[in-house]
């Protein structure tokens, strides 16, 4: 798990880095084609959920958490 790494895009998705594996509630798991870097959609607006698509970039969709110190 130390090779995974997950930003907080502001107004935007969280962007996944590394070797992982997205699960529905069922246990189903999403085909990543391959990709080790993928953003996850946070604003709801996706097509292709829960994969984002851009669509935030025109929802109106805000935020930008910082972490706490």
């Amino acid at each position: 798990m130390a090779d995974v790494k997950i930003v907080v895009k502001d107004n935007g998705p969280f962007l996944v880095t590394g070797p992982v594996t997205v699960t529905d509630a069922a246990g189903n798991t999403f085909d990543l084609k391959g990709k080790e870097t993928f953003g996850l959609c946070r604003c709801g607006a996706s097509a292709n959920r829960p994969f984002c698509d851009g669509a935030h970039k025109t929802c109106g969709f805000q935020s930008a958490e910082r972490a706490a110190c």
